[in-house]
């Protein structure tokens, strides 16, 4: 059955200019859309919904400070599961969209897309609950048949760079934090930012912490 009302559409974007970009595109495009509110991110979007006026369509970015879209899609799942998100973003790594797509979301477009396209995923997602393209079922499909390849895990491995993750197997050894220094021809402060961003980046609090995580995903073996 056709969608007859206007469709209800609420942006989640921290830049603003994008916001009012898209607004303007919709806006062109004929009297289908209604935009209710615009949210700059997770939290924004949790004090800007309402219940007794909740959109049909969420277009969620991914990648924004206070409440990301990974955080923001979890909350609005479980507490406005009526509310469909479509994903626009300029994320392209596989692990990040497929987990988007098993968060629940009912479709992923990059920002770069043209507006025919945005309208049709807009119609899809009302008429039939979903818009994949091809690409992103690509995507999905790669990630049902090489599951070991985009786990949990691996996420944080990825925002590793090449001197962090050799730092990092250094760090596993009886090295201490001057020698590291020395072998990879870095100052000792260079190598304490190096610790103190691997910290967060991995979520652990100390050098046992950092070992522990490169064991477990087999960045090193322990010797016998």
């Amino acid at each position: 059955m056709k969608h007859t009302a206007p469709i209800k559409l609420a942006l989640v974007d921290d830049h603003k200019l994008f916001r009012k970009g898209l607004i303007g595109i919709l806006e062109m495009m004929d009297k289908e859309y209604e935009i209710i509110f615009e949210a700059e991110n997770g939290i924004d979007l949790q004090q800007k919904i309402q219940k007794d006026n909740q959109p049909d369509i969420i277009l969620m970015d991914v990648n924004m400070p206070g409440m990301d879209g990974f955080d923001a899609v979890k909350w609005l799942v479980e507490t406005y599961p009526l509310v469909n998100i479509l994903v626009i973003s300029m994320v392209e790594k596989e692990e990040q969209i497929v987990k988007m797509l098993k968060l629940g979301v009912k479709g992923y477009l990059y920002k770069d897309i043209e507006p025919n396209e945005l309208k049709n995923a807009l119609n899809s997602i009302v008429n039939k609950g979903y818009y994949y393209t091809d690409f992103i079922t690509g995507k999905l499909i790669h990630s049902i048949q090489h599951p070991s390849e985009l786990n949990e895990t691996q996420d944080a491995f990825h925002l590793l760079n090449e001197r962090e993750m050799e730092f990092l197997k250094f760090a596993c050894t009886e090295m201490t934090y001057n020698e590291i220094a020395h072998k990879m021809f870095l100052s000792p402060k260079t190598i304490d930012g190096y610790r103190n961003a691997l910290f967060e980046k991995l979520n652990v609090k100390s050098r046992v912490g950092l070992a522990m995580y490169a064991v477990k995903n087999g960045l090193v073996e322990i010797s016998n």
